[in-house]
């Protein structure tokens, strides 16, 4: 095949441009098809694929590019190549910079015309399943990110695993999806490497904001994303129906789809609930799967919680999520949900090949095909993760009955209050963000007399918010000392509050008149809160949630 074709080419222009078997090479770009040519074409080679996320620092380029001996780096652009040659001189081992932008592939597959097949034959012919493949830096909300080594064997059985557990997904006929997450993320890269064992179609794109147009185009008979992207679309959908006077409608199907579904999980819907089901997806879900392309039957979800309520919204306008949980240290998917074993509010089975138990602390340890070799040159941190082939995730959880797993929280996230209550932040924060006024929420209150929260307002939604009831537009500097607009939020706290004991619920919040973003050292790649950041930044604004 013509892919096949090109990944050979550009593995002898690495050959012949010196990188040898087991070298490190750098791999900083956005999702597109070179990123996914470029990373087989590096395994061709016998090498390691290191990857780099294309919004990193300079710092960050440094740290994993140094830390992982790299020799050589692709880059997609010239502000890219420029964050590597501002660090060029801490980094002594790194020969070779490409650049996509500037004719890389072209160039290093021309320059490998004169090595022979036989060459490239026996570099692959010498990789095994212990083989290291790739290391991937963990996005860290604290601290240097460590390097998980990642072997063949860990994405040839994981990927082929999935495949066979997801085959109504990945291995019909016809099945394609639009890549959109970074690939430097294991999540879209195990769905990569799936999408290659099963001969799915696959395409990409990074324009996030023109998202609904792409997938209008490439029409995917399924999806990958994380919560945040369903949040986005349940929101943006409500708000759009409400600005054109049809917000009972929207509301009136959202509350059908979700009876819909549970009514299914009990057995089968009632037949009045049925006739207002074909109701509303004439009126209102056949329009929403439009919006995807039109063929989406099924999604994947992970990165953190979904929530039950999207999950029932979804399954009831004709599109299944299926829910997965894992980590960068498991190569993805530790368990995941498939259409056959389906439990919404649940992140699924274990994938075949992989164990999953609780601690006696209720901590979730893995063990299997899929978890990593250890972190790259840190054997401390490497003993201390790895206990008798059990990773421990540093995730709370449960298992029930029929083996499905729960996330309830973070390990090292746990806060105590004064008092000495524990709490689980995320609980709180995943509800009070699904709110559509409401982009970040940070649970404060460790050490502290009660639990408190900093919360962000999403600027794109304000407009639309505001025009619904009745206001005049306002900067979102106005908008955190409203009335009505804290009003509002407090309502999205009190349902919050709902879920938790009175010790734990939040007693006062504080609205900040910035976000927290990636670009500004808040979120991580994968959009996990950076809390030590975020408290440094933000300490004086806890302060006064305790005056």
């Amino acid at each position: 095949s013509r892919f096949l074709t090109e990944v050979a080419a550009l593995a002898k222009g690495m050959i012949a441009a010196g990188v040898s078997p087991g070298d490190r090479v750098g791999l900083m770009a956005r999702t597109c098809y070179e990123w996914t040519l470029t990373d087989f074409a590096i395994w061709a080679a016998g090498a390691v694929t290191v990857p780099i996320y294309e919004t990193s620092s300079a710092e960050q380029v440094s740290w994993i590019l140094g830390d992982s001996g790299a020799v050589a780096c692709f880059t997609q652009s010239e502000r890219h190549t420029a964050t590597v040659a501002s660090v060029r001189g801490a980094l002594p081992g790194l020969r070779d910079v490409w650049t996509f932008d500037f004719g890389a592939v072209d160039e290093l597959s021309a320059a490998g015309a004169e090595v022979p097949d036989d060459e490239l034959a026996a570099r692959r012919a010498a990789l095994t399943g212990e083989s290291l493949a790739t290391i991937i830096y963990t996005s860290g909300t604290t601290g240097r990110p460590k390097g998980c080594e990642l072997t063949h064997g860990n994405f040839v059985d994981v990927s082929e695993n999935a495949v066979e557990l997801l085959h109504e997904v990945i291995k019909v006929k016809g099945a394609s999806t639009l890549l959109f997450l970074p690939l430097a993320h294991v999540f879209a890269r195990i769905i990569q490497m799936a999408c290659v064992t099963a001969r799915a179609r696959m395409g990409h794109t990074s324009d996030v904001a023109n998202l609904l147009d792409d997938l209008a185009g490439f029409r995917p008979t399924f999806v990958l994303a994380v919560p945040r992207v369903f949040e986005k679309i349940y929101n943006s959908s409500e708000a759009k129906a409400t600005a054109s006077g049809k917000g009972a409608i929207f509301s009136a199907a959202a509350a059908t789809a979700i009876a819909y579904s549970t009514a299914l999980d009990a057995g089968r819907p009632s037949a009045l609930l049925r006739m207002r089901h074909a109701l509303m997806d004439r009126l209102v879900y056949a329009k929403l799967r439009a919006a995807l392309g039109g063929q989406v039957t099924h999604a994947i979800s992970g990165g953190a919680p979904l929530g039950a309520r999207l999950g029932h919204f979804f399954r009831g306008v004709g599109i299944m999520i299926l829910e997965g949980y894992g980590l960068t240290e498991t190569t993805a998917p530790a368990s995941i949900n498939s259409p056959d074993h389906l439990r919404i509010g649940t992140v699924g089975r274990p994938l075949p090949g992989v164990s999953v138990r609780v601690a006696d602390d209720g901590e979730i340890l893995v063990r299997g095909i899929n978890v990593m070799r250890g972190y790259f040159g840190n054997g401390q941190a490497t003993a201390e993760a790895l206990e008798d082939g059990w990773f421990h995730t540093g995730d709370l959880g449960e298992i029930d009955g029929d083996g499905f797993v729960r996330i309830t929280g973070r390990k090292k996230e746990i806060l105590v209050t004064a008092s000495g209550k524990n709490v689980a932040p995320s609980v709180l924060e995943d509800r009070i963000r699904a709110h559509p006024l409401i982009s970040q929420c940070i649970v404060v209150g460790d050490q502290r007399p009660f639990v408190g929260c900093l919360v962000t307002l999403d600027a794109e939604m304000l407009p639309t918010w505001l025009s619904a009831h009745g206001r005049e537009p306002m900067e979102v500097s106005v908008a955190v000392t409203d009335p009505e607009v804290l009003a509002e939020i407090q309502s999205a706290v009190d349902a919050a509050n709902l879920a938790v004991s009175k010790a734990e619920s939040i007693r006062r919040f504080e609205v900040l008149p910035v976000d927290f973003t990636e670009a500004g050292g808040h979120l991580t790649p994968k959009q996990s809160l950076k809390r030590h950041v975020i408290l440094k930044e933000f300490a004086a604004q806890v302060e006064a949630l305790y005056r």
